[in-house]
């Protein structure tokens, strides 16, 4: 028989999940991780006579990964396998309301920093979660809500394995002001005892040291896998603030990605790790050749104490002198050699193998000036051909976030009224029962816009060549196949076409009878 989970035991799995990231020195790999991506990078260093320049290598590259692999766009389109005429319009509806929740969650922005994570600190995760609160214009409240949760935040039942849903369980915790965590036990009814046991973590042995310890509490979410659904369980280190309770899930309400896989564990290895040392290399010759500038950089003067007891560089000041000005008082500038050029080539070409190998040379960094369509071509695919198994995690992330939602959709929902675009820009209005898209088996594509700069650009082009060949003659297709960005109201014009065709036809008709009745055939006798 299973034991009933306590907020005793709970703890005890979250101080073993730390202990795994500490034994892998995580906590320490993030945070000089993110001091260096930030530009933080001359910590600890205790040279005050030395300038401590940064050129940060770091912090360029990754901006260029995220934006190369990130995109606003994008989308879930469903087919029911049996084509039913209830089943198309309950995967329109399905795409719709999925296509809403990510728009209104702020679902695309995350995406970027789920991919800044994971090129900083190794794996980069979102957590779902429905909020009742929201308002959402009709009689039904709620609505699903994304947030980050930081790779040290995040509990893996198997540390081993980075498969979210063959996890035993997983937690996922986040720091609360204490004060707003018991107003919130106290709306929700609990008890004195309960609300008397939410204390600050700096009552807790191995919190203590940590910044605002005596104002915030660990929460902690634990999700696990009980009769093919999700439970969840909330609790503090000391009491358990909601008991266990069936979320109706299928899945782990969890996305996540790594940068790049290591064995047997659940964390990634991030895009900077490597290159920690090179960038304090580049950083320190940078400094040092400052110094020897200023030091050797500007002759200095030489003069004979005995005969000039004070010297100044200001500017008309008097030299004060021993003895008639007319004797030999003669100050000798002197130069020291200058910096050998071989410091200034080595910080060159640190940088330049540095961007190399971390897969960002001057090519994919745009330092080349493409001269026609083709060099843009052969650029994109030069650029974007380092980052393809990160475009492919990427990818499964936005996959599994959309799988999740609607998920969600099924369990939290019910009923609510939709409004459906058609072609034309018409609305159809009606009471649509969400727990009921489980029961229609449908296939599932996300699809996401690519990044380029040019694509959309080139696809527009692509289209004018095919109409201006006539290999295109329809104008609805071609406007149909037209970003929708660049054509505000797109729909109401294909609209406007089709009611044109239509007021067409029958004249058409008409024009052919009276063309047959004009023809006389002769008689047959």
């Amino acid at each position: 028989m299973k034991m009933k989970l306590t907020a005793e035991k709970i703890y005890e799995e979250f101080t073993k999940g730390k202990s795994y990231k500490s034994s892998i020195d995580l906590f320490e790999t993030v945070r000089v991780n993110e001091n260096f991506y930030i530009g933080k990078q001359w910590e600890g260093c205790n040279a005050p006579d030395l300038d401590k320049p940064v050129i940060n290598v770091l912090r360029r590259v990754v901006s260029f990964f995220i934006s190369m692999i990130v995109s606003n766009d994008v989308s879930a389109s469903y087919r029911p396998f049996e084509e039913t005429e209830t089943n198309q319009l309950t995967a329109k509806v399905i795409s719709d309301a999925v296509d809403k929740t990510i728009e209104l969650s702020g679902f695309k922005s995350l995406l970027r920093d789920v991919l800044r994570n994971a090129a900083v600190d190794g794996d980069g995760y979102l957590h779902f979660y429905f909020d009742p609160a929201i308002e959402t214009g009709q009689l039904v409240k709620g609505d699903i809500r994304a947030e980050i949760i930081e790779n040290t935040n995040l509990i893996f039942g198997n540390p081993h394995s980075a498969d979210i849903e063959k996890q035993p369980y997983m937690l996922v915790t986040l720091k609360v002001p204490t004060v707003l965590l018991k107003e919130e036990a106290e709306r929700d009814g609990l008890s004195d005892d309960i609300i008397s046991a939410i204390i600050p973590d700096r009552e807790n042995e191995d919190t203590q040291n940590e910044p605002y310890a005596s104002e915030l509490t660990t929460v902690i979410h634990r999700y696990f896998r009980k009769n093919g659904t999700i439970w969840c369980v909330k609790s503090t280190p000391k009491v358990i603030l909601k008991e266990e309770w069936d979320t109706t899930y299928k899945q782990y309400p969890i996305a996540g990605m790594r940068w790049e896989k290591v064995k047997h564990s659940c964390h990634g290895a991030a895009a900077v790790s490597a290159y920690i040392p090179n960038q304090i290399a580049i950083n320190q010759l940078f400094g040092m050749a400052i110094l020897s500038i200023k030091n050797n950089a500007f002759p200095k003067i030489m003069y004979d104490r005995n005969k000039i007891m004070h010297w100044s560089n200001k500017v008309g000041e008097a030299i004060a002198v021993n003895g008639s000005p007319a004797e030999n008082a003669i100050a000798v500038p002197w130069r020291s050699a200058d910096m050998s050029n071989q410091v200034l080539q080595l910080i060159d070409n640190l940088i330049q193998k540095t961007l190399e190998f971390m897969g960002a040379s001057d090519v994919v960094l745009g330092n080349i000036t493409p001269d026609n369509a083709t060099a843009i071509i052969a650029t994109q695919k030069a650029s974007s051909m380092p980052l393809e198994l990160q475009k492919l995690a990427f990818y499964e992330l936005c996959e599994s976030s959309v799988r999740i939602l609607q998920d969600m959709m099924r369990a939290h929902y019910g009923v609510r009224t939709v409004t459906l675009d058609i072609e034309g820009g018409e609305e159809v209005l009606g009471d649509f029962d969400f727990s009921t898209i489980g029961d229609v088996n449908m296939s599932l594509k996300v699809d996401i816009g690519a990044a380029s700069y040019y694509s959309e650009l080139m696809q527009i082009q692509t289209l004018d060549n095919l109409l201006s060949k006539g290999i295109i003659q329809d104008a609805e297709l071609y406007l149909e196949q037209i970003p929708d960005a660049y054509i505000p109201g797109k729909a109401k014009l294909i609209a406007a076409l089709k009611d044109k065709q239509q007021m067409a036809m029958p004249q058409k008709i008409k024009t052919s009878s009276q063309l047959q009745a004009a023809v006389q055939l002769p008689q047959v006798m």
